[in-house]
C-alpha cells in the first residue's frame, strides 16, 4: 500500500535525484551478484539445512561496528553484524546466508537471534553504549515484534532507549499503514528506531511525516561517490539539511577518509560510520571502549 501523497513527492529534485541514483546503485548490486555463480540446488538445499541447524546451534558470533560522533570522534554505539562460522566452510559470507534466509524463511529465527544476542552482550558493557540491530521485512511485519522485543529487553536487563532498530524504507510498503502502527508501539517502548540506506528506496517524503523518526543513514554509495560525482554530493548535502531541518540526526555510512570525515562534518552530520571509523569486528576487539572486558552480569542470557 502507497502512502497517498508518494506519486507526488516524485517530482521534488531531491527525491528524483535519490530514486534515480537508488536505482542505478540496485542494478549495479544487481549485476555483481549475478555474476556470482549461485550453488546447485541440492547444495542451496544442504546450505539451508545447514543454516537451520547453525542457528540452533553455536555456529553463529556477531561482529560490531562502531559508530562515532562528527563532532568529536568519540564512539557513541555499535551496529550488530551477524557472521556465520560454518563447521567445513568456514566462515560464510553475508552476502551467500542472508538471501538463502530471507528465501527460505529462516530470516525470522535468524534475525531473533541477533536481537537477543545483541541485546544480551551489550548489557554487559560497562559504558551504556547504544546498539543499532537491523529488523528484515519479515521481522517488521510480524503482529508480535513488540512482545518479542519487550521480553528481550526485559529477560536481558538491556535499557530501552539503548537499543536502535534499523529499517529500510522499502521493508515499510508491503503494508504501509500495518508497519507504521508496528514502529509506534516499538517507540512506545522506548526503543530508537532508524531508517537505513535512505536515499537507495522509495524515499518518500511522507513517510518522514507520518512517522518520528530517530535516525536517518545515508547509504555507503552516495558516501563513496559523493567526491567525483556532484549529483552524489548534492544528494548528501540535501539529505543533510532535510535532517537538520526536521531534527532528525543524520548518519553517513561507508565513511572511509578524511575527505569524506571532513565534508561530512562541515555540512552538519551527527555520527559517521565505515572502515575509517573502525572495520567490524567481535566485542572483545572493542573492550576499550565498552569499559573493559564484559562483567559478569546477565552472563547466562548471552550463552542462551
Amino acid at each position: 500500500m502507497w502512502p497517498a501523497d508518494f506519486w507526488a513527492d516524485v517530482g521534488n529534485p531531491l527525491i528524483t535525484a535519490a530514486l534515480s541514483w537508488g536505482v542505478f546503485e540496485a542494478l549495479k548490486d544487481l549485476k555483481a551478484k549475478l555474476g556470482r555463480s549461485p550453488p546447485p540446488a541440492r547444495g542451496r538445499r544442504q546450505l539451508a539445512a545447514d543454516l537451520r541447524r547453525g542457528i540452533a546451534g553455536d555456529e553463529l558470533v556477531l561482529h560490531y561496528q562502531p559508530l562515532a560522533n562528527a563532532e568529536d570522534g568519540a564512539v557513541c554505539g555499535f551496529e550488530a553484524l551477524v557472521r556465520w562460522n560454518h563447521p567445513t566452510r568456514g566462515m560464510v559470507p553475508p552476502l551467500d546466508f542472508i538471501p538463502l534466509a530471507e528465501e527460505t524463511g529462516l530470516i525470522g529465527p535468524l534475525g531473533e537471534w541477533v536481537l537477543r544476542r545483541a541485546c544480551a552482550e551489550a548489557a554487559l558493557w560497562a559504558n551504556p553504549l547504544r546498539i543499532a540491530v537491523n529488523l528484515s521485512p519479515r521481522q517488521l511485519h510480524r503482529p508480535d515484534l513488540p512482545a518479542l522485543v519487550l521480553e528481550v529487553l526485559t529477560t536481558t536487563g538491556l535499557a530501552p532507549e539503548r537499543l536502535e532498530l534499523e529499517i529500510t524504507e522499502t521493508a515499510l510498503f508491503d503494508d504501509f499503514d500495518r508497519a507504521l502502527e508496528g514502529l509506534r508501539r516499538l517507540k512506545g517502548l522506548g526503543v530508537r528506531i532508524a531508517m537505513d540506506d535512505f536515499g537507495t528506496g522509495f524515499s518518500s517524503l511522507s513517510t518522514l511525516h507520518s512517522f518520528p523518526f530517530d535516525k536517518l543513514k545515508i547509504d555507503r554509495s552516495f558516501v563513496k561517490a559523493m567526491h567525483v560525482d556532484d549529483r552524489a554530493k548534492a544528494i548528501v548535502r540535501a539529505v543533510l539539511g532535510l535532517g537538520l531541518s526536521l531534527g532528525i540526526p543524520v548518519v553517513a555510512e561507508g565513511v572511509e577518509t578524511d575527505e569524506q570525515l571532513q565534508f561530512l562534518k562541515g555540512e552538519g552530520c551527527a555520527e559517521l560510520q565505515g572502515f575509517g571509523i573502525g572495520r567490524p569486528a567481535p566485542i572483545d576487539a572493542h573492550g576499550p571502549i565498552i569499559g573493559g572486558p564484559p562483567t559478569a552480569r546477565n552472563h547466562s542470557a548471552v550463552a542462551a
